[in-house]
């Protein structure tokens, strides 16, 4: 499935039918290459699903290709953020400069945005370096102490809860609180079509990122979290997804059953790669490093091997939950089989 992704060059803003339109909005050196944002209609006017990444190249991209569909960015209502992620939430100040309108977003990424607001700059940058040492990152800490961050995008002036109605007057779009990717991430049920704005939580021919951050937490447990949201949408057999990278596609539910069992077989392989390497422990930097990626852990740059031990961490996460994994404290945190 994953042929079938088209560069960002063949992307073309495209009408879906029933007041739906689609702008693929660039995202500067990122091999996903795009964010669709979707316009959806209604008799009190147009709101945004997610707006792109803060640049100045995904800002001409979003006004024209709006534009291109007939839609003014003055003249929208409001933007709906699925998640807090840069490439989707990164413009929607704008376009809340630009209309008047409003940004929301849900309570528990609502908050993840002020606490980066308050950590923007050098203090925020400190507290990753830091974080990365304590999960036995190394050289690779010491690599992302002058790597630019993304800047924190705005505050939303709505904080959503699950099952709640978007300010859509005249249709129904209602939210599917879906935690894992963020947690605070949403899908968007627009009910009086039968259509599913997935966000990141399904994809058609990728799976998603989940990770833990800080890597060393033990109060959460974001897969457990993942699994548990995914099994949410087994009711939608034949809703129609709209995610926000890749393409459109029918069976949102089969999908994600796939994507389940993608992460019980990893589940499954790390629980024997920990019996194997027993009885030592080891940090999650060096367990990450073993594991199998979509490249050789040495061709990964220092922030794709941040993300992969992100991962890593979730699924020990998960495995300690399911008494499959065991944490030693200490720093670095190392894990063990039990």
């Amino acid at each position: 499935m994953k042929t079938r992704r088209r560069p960002y060059s063949d992307q073309r803003p495209t009408g879906h039918g029933g007041g739906v339109w689609s702008v693929p909005v660039p995202i500067p050196g990122n091999p996903l290459g795009y964010t669709l944002v979707y316009a959806v209609e209604s008799p009190g006017g147009i709101v945004l699903i997610d707006a792109g990444w803060n640049h100045e190249d995904a800002w001409t991209a979003l006004r024209d290709g709006l534009s291109a569909v007939g839609v003014r960015v003055s003249d929208l209502r409001g933007v709906v953020v699925t998640h807090y992620h840069p490439d989707h939430a990164g413009l929607a100040g704008r376009v809340r400069e630009e209309c008047g309108g409003w940004i929301a977003m849900h309570e528990a990424d609502a908050a993840l945005v002020r606490l980066y607001r308050e950590l923007a700059g050098d203090s925020g940058r400190t507290l990753q370096v830091e974080m990365m040492r304590r999960a036995g990152a190394g050289a690779d800490a010491d690599a992302m102490v002058n790597a630019e961050r993304p800047i924190p995008p705005a505050q939303p002036d709505i904080e959503l809860r699950d099952g709640e109605l978007i300010d859509l007057p005249g249709r129904a779009l209602r939210t599917v609180w879906t935690p894992g990717h963020t947690p605070g991430h949403l899908c968007l049920h627009l009910e009086d079509a039968d259509r599913l704005f997935t966000g990141d939580h399904v994809l058609p021919g990728i799976t998603p990122h989940v990770g833990i951050y800080p890597y060393d937490r033990a109060d959460t447990d974001p897969l457990t979290d993942f699994l548990g949201s995914l099994d949410r949408l087994a009711t939608f057999t034949t809703t129609e997804a709209l995610p926000a990278h890749e393409w459109t596609f029918k069976g949102v539910a089969a999908r994600a059953a796939d994507i389940r069992a993608h992460h019980e077989e990893k589940l499954d392989s790390l629980a024997a790669l920990l019996t194997d390497l027993a009885p030592d422990a080891y940090s999650i930097w060096q367990i990450a490093e073993k594991m199998t990626w979509n490249r050789p852990w040495a061709d990964l740059y220092p922030i794709q091997r941040g993300m992969a031990a992100g991962e890593a961490a979730a699924h020990l996460r998960t495995l300690e939950t399911r008494g499959q994994a065991l944490r030693h404290p200490g720093e670095p945190v190392r894990f063990s089989a039990p």
